[in-house]
């Protein structure tokens, strides 16, 4: 799986570094075409030799060849690379990760780097428990990077406790199953929603909603790197795609978002509906900006398109549809009621009561739950893990 695959690893100045020698040979023995970035002291651990001998290529550090001048390009190299391995990752080095800090030949390539980055953390326990490296890797994690957790053991200081680099052979696992997966929904059509939809009151003012389109935008992405083509029919945000494969359909109400997803969802392999749409719009828009006057004013509300509704209507054998509910109280008893109404395959469950769930957060807590009652629950984590979680669900459930 991994011959033939262009391999960037980066080793930092860990005690751990010892055991990128081990990866290295791994990667090699593999196939695949290795090379080595080293920051400054991370060569007080182990060799360029040892790493250049390994890899088959020179073990850069600098930005310059001192012996011949030769720029090392930073740029091409991060351009180069399938995959960027960071291993061991130094507590230094993900505070310089975490902030954009630039001041080494490894740090410069992580910046210019456009494919999937894996950090495998290496450091003492407490270091690791640190607030501030808490932080740093729940942003690295927010940013797209890839954690390989530490392992638990004998650490270099004596204690044992979380902080171990992971093995190299649990690395080359990862590794081997991130290629496996790489073009898993090749060929496959998705249709994703995202976003909220405004629904006009008059000219200057709207119904809406909280949401930020994050989780949406996260699960598009998630897809388009799996090798499907996605269209993602959004509602109004902020949010950019850093896929440039992901076409988007930009919408503002929940009459426009209907149209557009009735349109491409006959051509859909599968739809994952997570954008926040209204229930309700107004009966009647004024032409004008309506002026204050009186202490009230009163609305009539008129039931929106329902676009789930609609979709599974629609749903022929072989298409799937997942939706989400994001309840305030009986969170499973209503996401079924749902699922069933609606006829999606799955539902994914998540709660306002939940700290750092629900809209516009980077991070949410989600439950999984499918036609035969089965539900699956996970953690708090970044929006961006949460929709692989969600995509791995889908796929177990085509091969069921």
């Amino acid at each position: 799986m991994l011959a033939g695959k262009k391999i960037l690893l980066g080793v930092t100045g860990s005690i751990a570094a010892y055991k990128a020698a081990v990866l290295t040979r791994l990667l090699v023995k593999s196939g695949a075409e290795v090379r080595v970035l080293m920051t400054p002291s991370s060569k007080d651990f182990i060799t360029p030799l040892t790493l250049s001998t390994l890899s088959k290529n020179p073990a850069l550090s600098e930005f310059q060849n001192d012996s011949t001048g030769q720029w090392n390009n930073h740029v091409e190299l991060g351009l180069w690379a399938e995959v960027f391995v960071i291993a061991p990752a130094s507590a230094n080095t993900l505070a310089k990760m975490a902030s954009g800090i630039c001041d080494n030949l490894l740090m410069a390539t992580y910046l210019s780097a456009r494919c999937p980055v894996f950090f495998a953390p290496a450091m003492d326990l407490d270091m690791l428990k640190h607030e501030s490296t808490v932080s740093n890797i729940e942003k690295l994690q927010s940013f797209g990077n890839l954690l390989v957790s530490p392992a638990h053991g004998e650490l270099a200081s004596g204690l044992t406790g979380f902080g171990r680099m992971a093995e190299p052979e649990e690395i080359m696992d990862v590794l081997t199953q991130h290629f496996s997966q790489s073009n898993i929904l090749k060929g496959k059509n998705i249709l994703v929603t995202a976003g909220p939809t405004y629904e006009a009151i008059d000219p200057v003012r709207f119904i809406g909603n909280h949401s930020s389109g994050k989780m949406g935008y996260a699960i598009a992405e998630a897809f388009a790197k799996l090798g499907a083509t996605v269209t993602l029919v959004s509602g109004p945000t902020n949010q950019k795609l850093t896929n440039p494969s992901v076409k988007v359909i930009k919408t503002i109400s929940a009459s426009e978002m209907c149209e557009a997803c009735v349109k491409y969802f006959p051509f859909s392999d599968i739809a994952v509906l997570s954008a926040a749409v209204a229930d309700y719009r107004p009966s009647s828009v004024a032409s004008q900006k309506i002026k204050k006057s009186g202490s009230t004013l009163t609305l009539e509300l008129i039931q929106t398109e329902d676009i789930a509704a609609t979709l599974g209507k629609m749903k022929k054998p072989g298409q799937l549809i997942a939706g989400f509910a994001l309840e305030t109280e009986n969170e499973k008893a209503n996401a079924e009621k749902k699922l069933f109404s609606k006829n999606f395959d799955l539902i994914i469950i998540n709660s306002l009561n939940d700290p750092g769930a629900g809209f516009a957060a980077d991070t949410n807590k989600i439950g999984i739950l499918d036609r035969q009652n089965r539900m699956k629950e996970f953690p708090l984590k970044p929006k961006k893990e949460v929709a692989r979680d969600i995509i791995n669900a889908i796929i177990e459930n085509l091969q069921a």
